[in-house]
């Protein structure tokens, strides 16, 4: 079943007097429970067309359907409410907020769409200590490396299960094992869950184990491959 449709999608940034296409032309449908990677050279448009399915950034022209909702038609509170309840996202910036420590970062979605506090606690604390941060629940970002930064900001856009999951480069600051283990727990979501994870990477681990591989250049899909290799 057809879950994000995208129909000659376009996005120009006026840069001075110059003008930038970072998505261009751009006709793409993803079916629910896919794990995808959009991959491409820096520049190419992969975040651009994440942030525009996650309604972060609005496209120039043409549309995004997410789960039958025309995401230009959601404005202000509705966007965020739909956003709040439907997609999960990871950013290549981490943005944790300072003031909380890990275990509230992760369970800050949670709390804003009213779960009770004995389900966030146990949701939160099973998720950190899957991203190996059992002991550094309740350290602040200062205190935490890029690393397990990145594995928090991970935690919380899985925590409250989100039909969707949109990640920008989510590796780019771990190590091997990390990456393993949170690579194994988004699978292990996507096949129990059935969350839809799209992912823009660099990274050959996550393109690996992607069941589908979009590759753009210059804002255009210069390739879409399809592979079977789910567990």
């Amino acid at each position: 079943m057809k879950v994000i449709e995208i129909s000659n999608l376009n996005k120009i940034y006026n840069e001075s007097e110059i003008q930038v296409q970072a998505v261009n032309n751009v006709t793409i449908n993803f079916e629910e429970g896919e794990f995808t990677a959009i991959v491409g050279p820096s520049g190419s448009g992969k975040t651009t067309l994440l942030n525009m399915i996650g309604g972060l950034d609005e496209a120039t022209s043409g549309e995004i359907k997410i789960a039958g909702h025309l995401m230009s038609s959601l404005k202000g509170a509705a966007l965020t409410d739909f956003r709040l309840h439907n997609i999960g996202f990871v950013f290549q910036a981490y943005n944790l907020i300072p003031v909380l420590t890990a275990k509230e970062n992760t369970e800050f979605v949670m709390r804003l769409q009213g779960k009770p506090a004995k389900e966030c606690d146990a949701r939160t604390t099973e998720l950190l200590k899957a991203v190996g941060l059992g002991e550094r629940m309740n350290a602040r970002p200062a205190k935490l490396s890029g690393g397990q930064q990145q594995r928090v900001a991970v935690a919380r856009a899985l925590a409250s299960k989100p039909k969707f999951v949109l990640a920008d480069e989510p590796t780019a600051n771990l190590d091997s094992k990390s990456t393993e283990t949170l690579l194994d727990i988004m699978e292990k979501l996507n096949r129990e869950e059935n969350i839809t994870f799209i992912f823009s990477t660099h990274d050959a681990r996550v393109v690996k184990k992607a069941r589908r591989i979009i590759t753009l250049e210059d804002g255009k899909v210069l390739s879409d491959v399809f592979k079977n290799n789910r567990a």
